[in-house]
């Protein structure tokens, strides 16, 4: 009988497939290679999602972190010969150029900022700090400062004491009210030389930023009282800035040049975190690559179960097309059959990635309590807890990858059913 032809992807071609799909092995259905497969798929998918999940979510905290706590820009001044010979890189008119840069449109703050080291003692304890001096209008806008939810004290009364990261405060054993000393080997000029300062200061506000080296080391001073005890009298270090958009910050280099002035330099957010940000660019291709590597040999597996299942229904692949039935119909009912294994196992994938991105924080708990808290340790992550974010780009191509590869592979075998003899089919039925 001459092969008729059919729709593409007709109704009774789905039926046939499902019932294929259905059917108990004892019938010459679904072989074990096919369910192997069906999970291989779902857990290879269920893998790249999560995986790309985290790494998203790791790379949008770690930024928030960066941004919520240290400025966008900073600008500074090239060493010059100030009135006295002596080189310098102060910048005098510090209130003047803020109030230029602060002008650039795109610009939310600028704030002049003094910074310098000093050892943090307080009973038996010492630690070595960065200290920042900065108005106190200005570090009430600093978020993940002034925002922090896990704070300890009034900032309000900033002006009466310093600010402490909480990592500090954890290792020299502080509380708020506390009375700490600050140890500068830059201190007062005599006849006899630089002597070291040494001024106490009480523990006013206590803040988690949420990266651990900020937290451990960083302490906040008014600016008057830091201009005195770094013997920065009338000038400031750097302007600290602040953009709307901090993903386009090196667009506006050039107006910041101009408002900054002459012998300006820049240093952006992205200079000090650029190399770590590249480092995590490229490792979230080679995890794509890797775990793709995985869908595809599970995707695999949809071949040799399909080609099972065509070696079982050849008796019923001789019936259809001595009914009627064209290659091109037995070819898509087996590419279904295929079809069918690569899209329940991505939905499937797609649903456990979904749910493990939502339920990271007790999952990386149960972890930690089972392998006895050394699952995430913050001092080398910098973070304190693996965040996850799901994206639309990284679900779509999880799920694209899995039903290509799905698709592809599926073609060979439904290939070989549709080119079947008929007649050697039934030649032994």
């Amino acid at each position: 009988m001459a092969a008729g032809r059919t729709v593409p992807f007709a109704g009774f071609e789905f039926m046939i497939a499902w019932r294929y799909l259905r059917a108990r092995r004892a019938e010459g259905g679904v072989s074990v290679m096919t369910w192997i497969s069906l999970v291989g798929v779902t857990l290879g998918v269920m893998a790249l999602v999560a995986t790309l999940a985290v790494r998203a979510g790791f790379r949008a905290e770690f930024v928030d972190t960066i941004l919520g706590a240290n400025a966008h820009v900073s600008v500074s001044l090239a060493s010059y010969i100030d009135d006295s010979g002596v080189p310098s890189r102060m910048i005098r008119d510090y209130e003047a150029m803020a109030a230029r840069i602060a002008a650039v449109p795109g610009v939310t703050r600028a704030a002049p900022l003094v910074r310098g080291q000093a050892m943090i003692s307080y009973g038996d304890r010492s630690n070595v700090a960065e200290v920042y001096g900065i108005a106190a209008a200005d570090l009430a806008t600093i978020p993940r400062v002034a925002g922090s939810v896990e704070a300890l004290g009034d900032i309000g009364r900033f002006g009466e004491g310093i600010a402490v990261g909480s990592g500090i405060a954890r290792d020299l054993g502080l509380r708020v009210g506390d009375r700490v000393r600050l140890i500068s080997p830059n201190g007062a000029r005599t006849a006899f030389g630089v002597s070291p300062r040494v001024n106490a200061y009480e523990v006013v506000y206590v803040f988690t930023a949420g990266r651990y080296d900020i937290d451990r080391t960083r302490i906040y001073m008014p600016l008057a009282e830091a201009q005195s005890y770094f013997n920065r009298d009338g000038a400031a270090d750097e302007i600290e800035v602040y953009v709307a958009d901090p993903e386009a910050v090196d667009a506006l280099a050039p107006a910041l040049y101009a408002a900054a002035g002459a012998g300006a330099l820049l240093w952006t957010w992205r200079d000090a975190s650029g190399a770590f940000l590249s480092a995590l660019a490229i490792e979230d291709d080679v995890m794509f690559v890797i775990l793709s590597v995985l869908v595809l040999i599970a995707a695999m597996n949809i071949t040799s179960g399909l080609v099972m299942l065509v070696k079982n229904k050849g008796r019923d692949i001789g019936i259809l097309r001595t009914m009627g039935l064209g290659e091109g119909s037995i070819l898509r009912i087996f590419f279904l059959c295929g079809a069918f294994t690569g899209v329940i196992g991505t939905l499937a994938g797609l649903a456990l990635g979904a749910l493990i991105a939502v339920y990271v924080d007790p999952i990386m708990a149960a972890v930690n309590w089972l392998s006895g808290g050394g699952a995430w340790d913050p001092s080398i992550r910098g973070l304190y807890r693996l965040p996850a974010k799901l994206q639309l780009w990284d679900v779509g191509r999880a799920a694209g990858l899995s039903l290509a590869l799905s698709f592809v592979v599926t073609i060979f075998p439904a290939r070989r059913a549709a080119r079947m003899n008929p007649v050697e089919a039934l030649r032994y039925e």
